[in-house]
């Protein structure tokens, strides 16, 4: 967005804001100087450098501060985290929360770069007086994560910071699992918040974390724990989960249809998914402990889950 469209936006911003009757805080308009994230060159992280801002004004600050976003940096190892690869329609500052609104072409970010991004974006911003959270609309839908759930307002506390200044791709999300009742016959549903770094696709995170097994005593695991994940793909809707031979192996007393149907109920909670294969090694022409073809390709069956009381 041209610089002069973006000073306009905030001058009507500033006018609304009088009207309203609303004031800077106390701390905003101090000069000084404060910290420009980035993302580095690989995308992989945010890095920061000391920058001395030139004006006061928190409007001013903010416009001066996406001056910094989007110019190319000076070193090369640098990346502006508001680059070409998506526009910034508007810009509005309400006397506590700056709202940004980009285009379609930020879905398209890969979802590392975009947690980056965003992170960069707010890091940024919440560091000025007055500006205490941040929102993102993409053309009038509020941004969400990725199983689909508005993100809201955000402050940087919410990016988790994993060596001293450096943020990386992480992210934290609530996954629905199910696990085995104590006969192993019937399954029992769970939520798991996990916080995972998101170049892991959900799908995989998900059979990751079945694998790793229940938090809770009242539940219990479904598949062996040496279990190894060989790959997780997604195509038209059908999940294929390549499991290593240790999946043959049943160190528990769970029932083959709770072990199936734990994995696929829980792979077809998430939005992109509406059935499972399963194979062994990549092989599909064998039958899950004798009685199960893994050929079968195999849809939601919540008639196994007992009901939470």
């Amino acid at each position: 967005m041209k610089k002069e469209v973006k000073r306009l936006l905030l001058m009507l911003a500033a006018c609304s804001c009088l009207l309203a009757g609303c004031t800077r805080k106390e701390e905003a308009g101090q000069s000084g100087q404060i910290d420009c994230y980035y993302l580095n060159k690989e995308a992989t992280k945010l890095v920061s450098e000391p920058v001395e801002l030139s004006q006061v004004e928190t409007l001013d600050q903010i416009n001066e501060m996406f001056d910094l976003m989007t110019a190319i940096p000076s070193d090369v190892n640098k990346k502006a985290p508001v680059s070409g690869e998506f526009e910034v329609l508007s810009i509005t500052y309400d006397g506590s929360k700056v709202a940004v609104e980009v285009n379609e072409k930020y879905r398209a970010l890969s979802p590392s770069t975009e947690i980056l991004t965003r992170a960069a974006i707010v890091r940024n911003l919440t560091q000025l007086g007055g500006v205490d959270y941040v929102t993102m609309n993409i053309q009038g839908d509020p941004l969400t994560d990725r199983l689909g759930n508005p993100i809201g307002p955000m402050e940087a506390s919410m990016f988790i910071d994993n060596t001293g200044n450096e943020i990386n791709a992480y992210e934290k999300t609530t996954l629905k699992l199910f696990f085995a009742n104590e006969k192993g016959d019937r399954l029992i549903e769970a939520s798991r918040t996990v916080v995972y770094n998101t170049n892991i696709s959900l799908e995989k995170l998900v059979v990751e974390q079945l694998i790793k097994g229940p938090n809770s005593r009242l539940i219990y695991p479904v598949m062996n724990p040496e279990t190894k994940v060989n790959s997780v793909t997604v195509k038209d809707g059908i999940c294929y989960v390549n499991l290593g031979e240790g999946f043959l192996t049943q160190t528990t007393n769970v029932s083959t249809e709770a072990t199936i149907y734990a994995i696929t109920n829980s792979l077809v909670e998430l939005p992109n998914i509406n059935k499972v294969q399963i194979s062994v090694e990549g092989n599909t022409d064998l039958n899950y402990r004798e009685t199960v073809p893994l050929s079968t390709i195999f849809e939601r069956n919540y008639e196994i889950v007992t009901k939470n009381d």
